[in-house]
């Protein structure tokens, strides 16, 4: 099979060094970047730098366009105006309804791998970076069925699972679940640092809560200015709806209705669990919480533990003590008879253990 990327950044990259991997394609890559396509052929994410976008796409049967959102539309038609008939040709952009609407060629489908990270560049691509990540296709009435499937397996074969969407649901599902927190995120740490600033104080260390809150603050804006104003109308009304819900909870705070407090926190909690049994697991999750020294291979031993007992993690996560003597292993493990026997499992390990 012969892949084209235009575009090698992280996910061009990622998509590159997996299909060479996993399916023994043949990668040509084009970017404008210079340094960056000279650094994917370093990296073998590519087998050919190609001088062109025509040049990149000339005998493919997939290609995949890797660009800034603002960039999509123009740079997907001189793809498919240059691909073989039997070519189908993805874009792999965060928002949907633009691209869609602008290109009207049977041999195209959106798409939006969900797996990236806060780093970016291809220097940070990954061959394993769409395993298990949902990745949504957004057809259209007038797309190819041929080309759709040729997607579809080839999205399969790099690890991922394909779900078919409309555009308009994906941007606006896509609104609260990534663009809205990116939003967030830079609001709490200018805040931060506005608060700090005003009363002289140095910074001080960061609690878990604060750090997995603002994780993907100040994400590279030239990927995330053209996201936000893309999907600008979505956005608005996913951060409309956050300000009446903060007021909602500023009222019962200010009036000191413990009642209300309570019931607004539990419901919190209900709504997390139903969220990672629906996408994390597809049935009862439970989080055990395992006390460990900080030396060098306690999580590895724990892992390794689990993995030869057969257990499966479905998540898990770090949360280091200020001092860094110690800290607690969260895990997420579907079923009920399961958590048991992981909570037994990792107790013979001589950790203390809880359900969360």
């Amino acid at each position: 099979m012969n892949i084209a990327l235009v575009g090698v950044g992280l996910i061009g990259g990622s998509i590159g060094l997996a299909a060479k991997r996993r399916l023994d394609a043949t990668v040509a890559g084009y970017d404008s970047d210079v340094e960056a396509l000279e650094l994917a052929g370093e990296r073998c994410a590519i087998d050919r730098v190609a001088a062109s976008i025509a040049d990149a796409v000339v005998d493919a049967d997939a290609v995949f366009v890797a660009v800034p959102v603002a960039r999509l539309p123009d740079v997907v038609e001189a793809a498919l105006a240059a691909a073989p008939d039997a070519c189908v040709v993805s874009d792999v952009g965060s928002t949907k309804r633009a691209i869609v609407a602008a290109v009207d060629d049977p041999r195209f489908v959106g798409s939006h791998p969900l797996a990236g990270a806060e780093t970016a560049g291809v220097r940070h691509a990954r061959e394993d970076l769409f395993e298990g990540a949902t990745w949504y296709l957004t057809p259209t009435p007038t797309t190819s069925g041929i080309a759709y499937e040729r997607l579809h397996r080839l999205v399969r074969a790099l690890g991922a699972r394909p779900v078919a969407i409309e555009s308009e649901a994906h941007d606006t599902i896509l609104a609260t679940v990534s663009h809205l927190p990116h939003v967030l995120a830079n609001v709490l740490v200018a805040q931060a640092a506005q608060t700090l600033a005003a009363g002289s104080e140095r910074l001080p260390a960061t609690g878990p809560s604060f750090r997995d809150a603002t994780r993907v603050a100040g994400a590279p804006s030239a990927i995330w200015t053209d996201i936000y104003v893309s999907n600008r109308d979505a956005l608005v009304a996913g951060i409309d709806d956050t300000i009446d819900r903060l007021g909602a909870v500023r009222d019962a705070l200010a009036s000191a209705d413990a009642e209300r407090i309570t019931g607004w926190n539990d419901a919190a909690a209900d709504d997390r669990r139903r969220l990672l049994e629906a996408q994390l697991a597809g049935g009862p999750l439970f989080e055990l919480r395992a006390s460990v020294p900080n030396r060098p291979g306690v999580v590895a031993q724990l892992a390794l533990e689990l993995g030869r007992a057969g257990v499966n993690i479905t998540d898990m996560a770090l949360y280091p003590a200020p001092d860094m003597s110690e800290g607690v292993v969260a895990l997420w493990i579907a079923g009920e008879r399961e958590a048991e026997r992981t909570e037994e499992l990792v107790a013979r390990l001589g950790f203390p253990v809880a359900r969360a």
